[in-house]
């Protein structure tokens, strides 16, 4: 059996080992075991099935919730030269029947169908003709009420099962399970002693981050320059704004594509094609998208905006370098994505008690957005992995510093204190702002000692900074519509100076490293072959072992078989292609060095030369440029006034003040009292109140000269 397992690894997929996890499922279920593998995206979970599939008799049924992941692995698998086929509702009454055919010859190895085609009999009776060795249950989560993505047509599955004359081996697989959906899974499905194996929820090549307050789509127009040749997804809450940011970015003429529920099939297939087959760059999409999208080289994923809860999360930004190389995962978070996703939960037709449960992890992830700890090290708490220490690899470990908020969180839990405890996030921050609330008047808190006493910061700011404290469990935010603040553990001993409130503040981050010539070349070549082929590029090779062989430049085939990835099928139909492309640069590399100036006496014969590449000094990288509005930023933290900055930089002084704000929104702390004074801001808004936001010139008529433009400016970015 290890023999044949081994060949079978060999010969079709190339692998040289096994990822963590993948050879104990594989021998559970070889060994006749039900079995539940609940392993991370990239985890490699299909081969905890395809593998075993080859090497069992008979068929290996395998039952996946979407026909974009049938197609998309059985492709892969033809590709590899396994006979592998899908039965679904995409297929013509021809094609079903010619399938049906093929599989009673016995012809297929591994069948794909969806949950709801084992409830014919025409199907359920063809399967008692054939020797069904193995049945592999894909995205099992599916099963349970309590999961992010429950299907009714998956708690049939179990009692299908049971109808069979002879029960299979039967295997199940998610990727985002909590301890609760685990539990389900093997109810439901009736799972007979299974091995449950729960690999590590970590993803260590994935860099998460949250990026507060920033303008989006600016923020996603700067990051997609930074990253020219990288695939990413950018996920959006509704439909409205992945329609929106799709006629953005395509205005500006970036690659991108959509996908919502609101497009019809031919649309949605039409854009998700080009992205998986790399002639777009870029899709945009509610969550409607990427569930079984096996795309490998998917370099990003972006939130444009925060979603409901953790499982969601989670596995939208594991879609990110399942190749296992780095991917960043962004977090694009603002306030008002609370209230649309609150709207979502109140205006669903789930029961009150499940409304409950999803308002109950929506606070989970409104704590991720603002914890000022490990990003990493929150995830994996919230699916049972404890005693993580920090990542040291997300911007809450690398991109921050530390600051000292004792004051403010004093101000906050007084207030709380004094409001009695009874009343949410919002109304505490009107009173710390010293709002003219008609409800602050009524309820007599104009009259609390806390009222206006942090005037300086927007509601909005005192919002965050609230969330952030009950993140870091100072504070209590219950799970409902209408949550109440109240003092959780840690905030007595900070009200008594007994202990300081450390957080964490966000640095400037680095531009990324450009790509190597070689792996260029691969590249394009791989996008050649797949249109040739009409594959996805990543089915050919992923990037992974295309990047291998631009590290280690492989001369025969012999080298080019030591590549993981490559296995012989794979070298049968494409080596010789990659290895062409592979010494036309290394002779390109070598001439080019031949015609260097050799400034060397008397050296000793050492490495090829191609090694003797490798070991020269690398040019040192030119540094990212600064932009000239956090260099303004930089100038006034030192003490400088504008005016100041504006004469020796050379610029005007609107421009300064343009540049401050700017700097601000995206994140970096200004102090505005020096200013705009609480009585200039208090006129500022009563103006804006009654002749409108729209246009700055109105409002600025309806004040006191001595109110500056810059001042109205600020006073309205403050307050958003």
């Amino acid at each position: 059996m290890q023999t044949s397992i081994r060949q079978a690894m060999d010969r079709y997929f190339g692998f040289l080992g096994f990822k963590d996890g993948q050879e104990e499922v594989i021998h559970s279920i070889l060994e006749g075991h039900d079995t539940l593998g609940v392993m991370p995206t990239g985890g490699g979970k299909s081969l905890c099935y395809q593998l075993p599939g080859l090497v069992l008799p008979g068929l290996t049924l395998v039952i996946s919730p979407l026909i974009a992941l049938m197609k998309d692995q059985v492709d892969a698998l033809n590709d590899q030269g396994i006979a592998a086929s899908f039965i679904n509702s995409s297929l013509t009454q021809t094609e079903f029947y010619q399938r049906l055919n093929i599989a009673r010859q016995g012809k297929y190895k591994l069948l794909y169908v969806a949950p709801e085609r084992l409830e014919t009999d025409q199907f359920t009776e063809l399967l008692g003709e054939l020797p069904l060795s193995l049945i592999a249950i894909d995205e099992a989560h599916c099963i349970s009420q309590w999961g992010h993505d429950f299907r009714p047509s998956y708690l049939r599955i179990g009692a299908w099962i049971e109808t069979l004359a002879k029960r299979p081996v039967v295997a199940a697989f998610t990727a985002t399970a909590t301890p609760r959906v685990q539990k389900d899974i093997v109810k439901l499905l009736g799972l007979k002693e299974p091995l449950v194996l729960i690999n590590s929820f970590n993803r260590p090549n994935l860099y998460f981050s949250v990026v507060k307050g920033v303008e989006r789509t600016g923020f996603i127009c700067r990051y997609l320059d930074e990253h020219p040749d990288h695939a990413g997804i950018i996920y959006a809450a509704t439909r409205k704004e992945v329609e929106s940011l799709f006629e953005e970015l395509t205005k500006r003429g970036y690659s991108v594509g959509k996908y919502h529920a609101g497009l019809n099939n031919a649309e949605r297939n039409s854009y998700q094609e080009a992205f998986i087959f790399d002639k777009i760059q870029v899709m945009i999409a509610t969550n409607a998208f990427g569930l079984g999208i096996d795309k490998s080289n998917v370099r990003f994923v972006i939130h444009h905006n925060m979603p409901r809860h953790l499982e969601a999360y989670y596995q939208e930004a594991g879609r990110a370098g399942r190749d296992g190389q780095t991917a960043d995962c962004i977090l694009l978070y603002q306030a008002q994505d609370i209230l649309i996703q609150k709207f979502l939960i109140e205006h669903s037709s789930r029961s009150e008690i499940r409304k409950d449960m999803e308002y109950a992890k929506l606070q989970d992830m409104i704590d991720y957005c603002h914890t000022s700890h490990c990003l990493r090290q929150y995830i994996l708490a919230y699916f049972g992995e404890k005693d993580n220490e920090p990542c040291n690899y997300c911007a809450n470990c690398l991109e921050r510093e530390l600051r000292d908020i004792t004051i403010e969180a004093q101000k906050i839990f007084s207030c709380i204190v004094r409001m009695k405890q009874a009343y949410g996030s919002k109304l505490i921050a009107a009173v710390l702002k010293g709002a003219k609330q008609k409800r602050i008047m009524e309820l007599g808190f104009d009259r609390l000692s806390t009222y206006g006493i942090m005037s300086n910061y927007s509601t909005q700011q005192i919002v965050d900074l609230i969330n952030l404290l009950a993140a870091e469990d100072y504070l209590i935010i219950d799970s409902g519509r209408y949550p109440v603040v109240q003092l959780g553990r840690r905030a007595r001993p900070v009200l008594r100076s007994e202990e300081k409130v450390i957080v964490s503040l966000p640095k400037i981050p680095q531009a990324a490293a450009p790509e190597s010539t070689i792996f260029q070349a691969l590249r394009d070549l791989r996008r050649q072959i797949a249109q040739e082929q009409g594959l996805p590029p990543y089915i050919i090779f992923p990037d992974t072992t295309l990047q291998e062989m631009a590290a280690s430049l492989p001369q025969n085939r012999e080298e080019m078989l030591k590549i993981n990835g490559v296995g012989q099928i794979k070298y049968e139909r494409y080596g010789e292609q990659f290895l062409e492309i592979i010494k036309l640069y290394s002779v390109e590399s070598a001439s080019t060095r031949d015609l260097q100036p050799d400034n060397s006496t008397d050296v000793p014969p050492g490495p090829s030369p191609r090694r003797e590449n490798k070991q020269q000094p690398e040019k040192k990288k030119k540094e990212p440029k600064i932009p000239s509005h956090i260099i303004t930023w930089q100038e006034h933290q030192t003490g400088k006034s504008l005016p100041t900055i504006a004469t020796e930089r050379n610029l005007s002084l609107t421009t300064v003040e343009d540049h401050l704000l700017k700097a601000a929104k995206e994140g970096y702390q200004v102090n505005w009292e020096q200013f705009l004074s609480p009585l200039e801001e208090e006129q500022i808004l009563a103006a804006a109140q009654v002749v409108g936001y729209e246009k700055l010139r109105p409002i600025k008529d309806s004040l006191p000269d001595s109110i500056s433009y810059f001042a109205i400016k600020v006073a309205l970015f403050k307050n958003q």
